[in-house]
């Protein structure tokens, strides 16, 4: 069907500009360092801070001292075609066996553009392997009980902030993420106060 929601959420929608002019506003004023890893000097790149907020791999923080966790990947092809509108919709979902992907997305569509061109990508489900990007953990019993140990660790780290799809071990949607990430700020300043009453009170 031609149902124009991406999801069936009662409340729908994306920052006007798209999200890299919502990352763009976050990040003004701010230093970004591109291509760098933060494996290569992690030494380097904790003493700049007293806290880090780190949305890495959190099986490769721990240098994978349980094992690898595993994730499910995606492959992407995109095509410009020379028309105005290929498909009607920004999403169209796909469930038939025969066709290998499994959504093409027309990106035009979320804000409704009038281009006299368009793109077109299709997502393919893809095994992973662990040189690919890392989208949707495999929650079975194995990898549950892999990330429970390295959770434990987290969980007494004083100088780190976990958070995100990669170091959470878990899949969000975006408006998910966002609130994850302002609960674990709130409940970070929480933390922190308390702290700070029991200096004054001692």
């Amino acid at each position: 069907t031609y149902d124009n929601n991406y999801f069936n959420d009662k409340y729908q929608g994306i920052p006007i500009g798209g999200y890299n002019k919502l990352i763009d506003g976050l990040l003004e004023g701010i230093e970004v360092r591109l291509n760098t890893d933060y494996f290569e000097d992690r030494f380097y790149w904790d003493s700049l801070a007293d806290q880090i907020v780190f949305t890495g791999n959190l099986d490769q923080f721990y240098d994978y001292q349980f094992g690898r966790l595993e994730y499910r990947s995606l492959r992407f092809e995109h095509a410009v075609y020379d028309e105005e509108n290929h498909q009607g919709n920004a999403v169209v979902n796909y469930t038939e066996r025969e066709i290998p992907y499994t959504r093409t997305i027309e990106h035009k569509h979320f804000e409704f553009g009038k281009q006299s061109k368009t793109v077109v990508t299709k997502e393919f489900p893809e095994e992973w392997t662990p040189e690919k990007e890392a989208y949707y953990p495999i929650n079975d019993e194995r990898n549950t009980r892999v990330f429970s140990q390295y959770q434990s660790l987290a969980n007494k780290e004083t100088k780190f902030i976990f958070g995100g799809r990669l170091a959470t071990y878990q899949y969000y949607d975006m408006h998910q993420v966002i609130g994850s990430a302002l609960h674990t700020v709130e409940k970070h300043f929480e933390n922190q106060s308390l702290i700070s009453q029991h200096e004054i009170t001692y």
